[in-house]
C-alpha cells in the first residue's frame, strides 16, 4: 500500500467563480492556439507549402509545449507561481503578432514556437487552479476547465473564417486584443491564487493523507496505459484539427469558409462532450468513462471516410461528443494515481497530448503527400480500437468505496 502525505490543496467548498474564470481563460488560450491551424489553407497558399510543411508547423508549436509542460509542472509543484499564467498569455500574444507579419516559413515556425511556450506555461498551473477550486468535485472541475479550452478551439476556427480568411494573414494581429482580455482574467486568478497560498502556508500543520493499494510498478503500468490512450485519442484528433478542412474541400469541393463551419460543429461537440464526461466520471467511475469514450467511438470513425457530406458532418459531431469525454477522466484518474503531483501530472498529460497532436500532424501530413487526405482518414479510423486496453486499468474508485 502506498501512503502519501500532501499539503491541503483542495478547498472544502467548490469555488465556482474561480472555475468559471479559469475556464474562460482556457477558452481564450485555446481559441488563440486554434487560430493557426484554422488558417492553414490560407498559409498553404500564401507560402506555397506542402502538406508535410503544414504538419511541421503543428509539430513545432505542439512539440515545444509537449517538452516544456512536464518540467513546468514539476517546478510549480514545489514553487507555485500565480503570475506565471499571465506570462504564458504574453508569450502567446507575441507569437500571434509575429504570425501576422511572418514573411517566410522559418519565421512562421519561430512565431508558432512562442505560442507553444505560452501553452506550456498556461496548462499545468491553470489545471492546478481548477484542482484547488474543485472542493473535491475533481471530475466536474476538470470538465468545466476543459470546456473552456474546447469551446475556444471551436470558436477559434469560426472567428478565423470570418475575420482572417476574407482579409488575409495580417488580420491575425487583431486576435492580440483577445489575448489582452485573457491577461486581465488571469490577473484576477493570480490574486485569488496568491491569497489561497497564503492561507495554505498559515495552516501547514494540517496534512491530508491519501492512500491507494497499488504498488509503484502498478502505478507506472497504469500511467503507461493512460498515455497510450492519450496517443490514440490525440493522434486521431490531429487528423481532424489539421486536415478535416482539407478532407472536406478535396472530397466534397466545398469552400474554405464552409469547411470551417463543419470544423466548428465538430469542436462544439468536443466542448459538450468534455462537460458531460467529468461529472459522469465522478458519479459512475472514471475507468468506465475512459473505456466508453475511446473504444466506443470506433464504429463511427470507421464509417466516416465512406459516407456523404451530410453523414460526415453528423458522424463528426458524434465522434467529437464521445471522444472528448475521455481527457478529464484520464487526467483526474492520473492525479489519483499520483496524489500531491497535480502540476507534474497535468504537465505530463497535457504535454504528451500536445506532442502526440504535433507528431500526428507531421506524420499524417507526410502520408497525405504520399497518398491522399482521404487515405489518412481511412487509416486513422482504426486508432480508437486501442481503447480496449482500458480493461487493464485498476478500479481505484471501487477500492475506495470498499474501504469505506
Amino acid at each position: 500500500m502506498e501512503t502519501v502525505k500532501v499539503q491541503p490543496e483542495v478547498i472544502k467548498k467548490t469555488t465556482y467563480s474561480i472555475l468559471f474564470i479559469i475556464s474562460f481563460s482556457h477558452l481564450i488560450n485555446d481559441l488563440l492556439q486554434a487560430v493557426v491551424p484554422s488558417i492553414y489553407p490560407l498559409i498553404k497558399e500564401n507560402f506555397g507549402l506542402s502538406f508535410s510543411q503544414i504538419g511541421i508547423i503543428t509539430f513545432t508549436y505542439q512539440i515545444v509545449a509537449s517538452i516544456l509542460q512536464p518540467f513546468v509542472g514539476m517546478y510549480t509543484d514545489k514553487n507555485s507561481k500565480p503570475y506565471s499564467l499571465i506570462i504564458g498569455m504574453c508569450f502567446t500574444m507575441i507569437g500571434l503578432f509575429l504570425v501576422s507579419i511572418s514573411t517566410n516559413f522559418a519565421f512562421l515556425l519561430m512565431s508558432v514556437s512562442l505560442i507553444g511556450i505560452g501553452s506550456s506555461i498556461f496548462h499545468p498551473e491553470s489545471s492546478r487552479v481548477a484542482h484547488l477550486a474543485s472542493g473535491g468535485k475533481k471530475g466536474l472541475a476538470q470538465s468545466i476547465f476543459q470546456l473552456g479550452g474546447n469551446a475556444g478551439s471551436a470558436i477559434g476556427p469560426l472567428l478565423a473564417a470570418f475575420i482572417i480568411i476574407p482579409h488575409g494573414q495580417s488580420y491575425v494581429a487583431w486576435f492580440c486584443i483577445i489575448a489582452l482580455v485573457g491577461i486581465f482574467a488571469l490577473y484576477k486568478i493570480a490574486l485569488w491564487y496568491t491569497a489561497h497560498l497564503s492561507e495554505r502556508n498559515a495552516n501547514k500543520s494540517a496534512l491530508k493523507i491519501e492512500t491507494h493499494h497499488l504498488s509503484k510498478n502498478r502505478v507506472i503500468g497504469s500511467l503507461v496505459i493512460l498515455l497510450i490512450l492519450i496517443f490514440s485519442k490525440y493522434f486521431y484528433m490531429s487528423s481532424i484539427t489539421s486536415y478535416y478542412t482539407f478532407f472536406l474541400i478535396d472530397k466534397f469541393h466545398i469552400s474554405i469558409q464552409q469547411s470551417q463551419i463543419y470544423l466548428f460543429l465538430f469542436s462544439g461537440a468536443v466542448a459538450l462532450g468534455t462537460l458531460i464526461g467529468g461529472p459522469i466520471g465522478d458519479r459512475y467511475g472514471r475507468k468506465y468513462v475512459i473505456w466508453v469514450s475511446i473504444l466506443g467511438v470506433a464504429p463511427f470513425t470507421l464509417m466516416l471516410p465512406y459516407v456523404s457530406l451530410f453523414w460526415v458532418g453528423t458522424l463528426s459531431v458524434i465522434i467529437g461528443l464521445i471522444l472528448s469525454s475521455a481527457f478529464s477522466a484520464i487526467l483526474v484518474y492520473a492525479t489519483e494515481l499520483m496524489p500531491g503531483k497535480v502540476g507534474l501530472v497535468a504537465g505530463l498529460f497535457f504535454g504528451f497530448a500536445f506532442g502526440m497532436g504535433g507528431l500526428g500532424s507531421a506524420v499524417l501530413g507526410k502520408i497525405a503527400d504520399a497518398t491522399s487526405i482521404e487515405y489518412v482518414f481511412k487509416i486513422c479510423a482504426f486508432l480508437p480500437l486501442i481503447g480496449v486496453i482500458t480493461g487493464f486499468l485498476p478500479n481505484i474508485e471501487g477500492r475506495k468505496k470498499a474501504e469505506k
